[in-house]
């Protein structure tokens, strides 16, 4: 049973934009924070973004100024719109649903390639 799935990956020129979506279950979206992280090649996973369910936002340094967070929770969708793409800026990029609490399960998305080069 798919859980979350990403989409809006590819390759784009270095100043470019893409919007990522991440669309999950109903009962998984309505009660977590949502988080982006990203990953790339030799490098651990990153945290990018996050949207609480009351719509607080938070962008990781790197970030700030380029990218935007948000969701909309009538899709059950969180999405990371990216500007500014820079060659750093490729990497995997994963949707979270976040634990509530100790225990709880935890969910990820299969990925979505990002790729800024010209």
């Amino acid at each position: 049973q798919v859980q979350l799935v990403e989409s809006g990956g590819g390759l784009v020129q270095p100043g470019g934009s893409l919007r990522l979506s991440c669309t999950a279950s109903a009962s998984i979206f309505s009660v977590r924070t949502m988080v982006w992280f990203r990953q790339a090649p030799g490098k651990e996973r990153e945290f990018v973004a996050g949207c609480t369910t009351g719509g607080t936002t938070t962008l990781a340094d790197s970030v700030k100024g380029r990218f935007t967070i948000s969701r909309d929770n009538a899709k059950n969708t969180v999405f990371l719109q990216m500007n500014s793409l820079k060659p750093e800026d490729t990497a995997v990029y994963y949707c979270n649903a976040v634990k509530r609490y100790l225990g709880d399960r935890e969910y990820w998305g299969p990925g979505t390639q990002v790729t800024v080069s010209s």
